[in-house]
Order: C-alpha cells, then structure tokens, then sequence
C-alpha cells in the first residue's frame, strides 16, 4: 500500500495581536481556508490537505493559544479574539474572499469574522462546529464550572485526561499518531496551563452575539456532521443549518473528528461541499 502523501507543515509565521502565529500552504488554485477548533490545531486537518491541495491554494494555521502558535500571548485567546485573528491572517495572506472550511470552535470563529468584521467569502463550509447554544459536552461544562481544581493536576495524570477527553470526541478509531500528535501540545508546562484556560474562556455570547445573523451570510453555506458526534449532537447542526437556510449533509458512523476518522470520504464531502468540479 502506497503511503499517505503528506503536505501538512508549519513553514510561515505571522505577527498578529494576539500573538505570534505558526501557518502552512499547500496546492494551487482558488484560495481556501482551515480553521481548526478546541483542543485540536492545524494539525488535525493533515490527512485531508492533499485531496483539497488537488484543487485550491490552501492556507491554515494555528489559532493563538493552540499548537505550534504562542500559548500565552498579550491577549485572551477567546473566540472573539480568533475572530479578529482569523481577519487579520486574510490580511497577512492577501486573500479577500476565499473558500472556508470551519471546524468545532472554527465555525463561530470563521462566522464571526464574516458577520461582524466584514470578510467576504467565495464559500463557507461548516463541519461539527461550535456556533448555537448550547455549547460542547458534559465534560466540558463540568471543568468550565471548577477550572481552578484541573489547574494543580501532576504532569501524568493531566497527560491520561488530555488523551481521554480527545478520544471522547471520536465514535471511530483513530491512527494512534494523530492522537499523539494532537495531544502533545498541551503536555508542556506551557501547554498544560493553554488547555485549562481555554475551559475559562469559554463563553456562549460570542457565538449569541452572531446568532440572529445567520440567515444573513453573503456567501453559499453548507453544514456537514459527524452524525454520532459525542461532543455536539447533530440537532444543533440542523438548528444551525435552518437559521441559514441550508441543509445538513449527514456524515453516516463519524463523530466530533470526521476530517481523522474517515478523511478520504470526508475529503470528497468537503470538495463537493466547495463545489469542485
């Protein structure tokens, strides 16, 4: 079996307000955009770059607080920082309406920057993503109400929750090195108080202050849903694809993940998603 091709690397950084920021591209064509969501990073779109790369200029890169990007810059690395970020990285990359594929906290990030900052996009696909209330998980809630208890865990047993909160979103198995790679990140001291603090940041207002817009975006939408999602139940995906006016393309046996736990039949939803001939 011929190996995997693999495009995905961190080669570029960018200055932003929220500190430094690590970025890749790949590919050439019409511009599109990833951006990745909580607790993963640009990494976590690796296995599907080379079928997009076939079609477009694709760009990523880590948020602010996430993988290989600054951990603790001058700003709180909230969603509506993000979404001031994902703006100023069109402006870095001189792109001014590119195709967007949006996942998990990616979604309201992304939406945020074309609802309320003004960006244009050729397209807007959305997958398993953080954008109606409410948000996340049981777990998630549970740390988000009693973060100071999580921030004194020692190195191994903080290592055993980040592994099984991230496997927690799956419903199929994943290669155990994306697992790895997805968690080493947060294993740093850096890394560990980056993971706690983004519990804290959570606040639904950031996405409540884009809701009553959705059936205002300037460009086409789609939603597409790991449908045995654990994180985000696929209800929210309908509600959010009624407020736009779009229907939901269901993603048969694939959880939170979709991109890593089956990324050929997920590259093809995404390229149909984006309208690829």
């Amino acid at each position: 079996m011929p190996r995997p091709t693999i495009m995905w690397h961190l080669n570029d950084s960018y200055d932003t307000t929220a500190g430094r920021v690590a970025a890749g591209r790949a590919g050439d064509g019409p511009p599109l955009v990833l951006a990745h969501g909580w607790p993963w990073s640009s990494y976590a779109w690796h296995r599907v770059i080379p079928a997009l790369a076939r079609h477009y200029r694709v760009h990523w890169y880590d948020m602010p607080g996430f993988g290989r990007s600054e951990l603790h810059g001058p700003r709180r690395n909230a969603i509506d920082t993000q979404g001031e970020v994902f703006a100023e990285m069109l402006d870095h990359w001189r792109i001014e309406a590119p195709r967007v594929i949006a996942h998990d906290f990616g979604g309201a990030v992304s939406l945020r920057a074309h609802l309320l900052h003004g960006r244009a996009f050729a397209g807007l696909a959305l997958m398993n993503v953080v954008a109606v209330r409410p948000w996340g998980s049981a777990f998630f809630e549970h740390v988000k109400a009693h973060v100071a208890a999580f921030l004194g865990l020692p190195a191994h047993i903080h290592a055993a929750v980040v592994r099984a909160y991230i496997d927690s979103a799956l419903a199929r198995q994943i290669p155990a090195q994306d697992i790895e790679a997805l968690v080493a990140p947060w294993l740093s001291e850096e890394g560990q108080a980056a993971f706690w603090a983004q519990f804290a940041l959570a606040d639904e207002r950031y996405t409540e202050e884009i809701e009553p817009h959705f059936s205002s975006c300037r460009c086409p939408v789609r939603v597409l849903w790991g449908e045995d999602d654990p994180w985000i139940p696929i209800a929210r995906g309908q509600a959010l694809a009624r407020a736009i006016g779009t229907d939901v393309e269901r993603l048969a046996g694939l959880g939170h993940l979709p991109q890593l736990e089956d990324p050929h039949r997920v590259a093809e939803a995404l390229l149909g998603a984006l309208e690829v001939a």
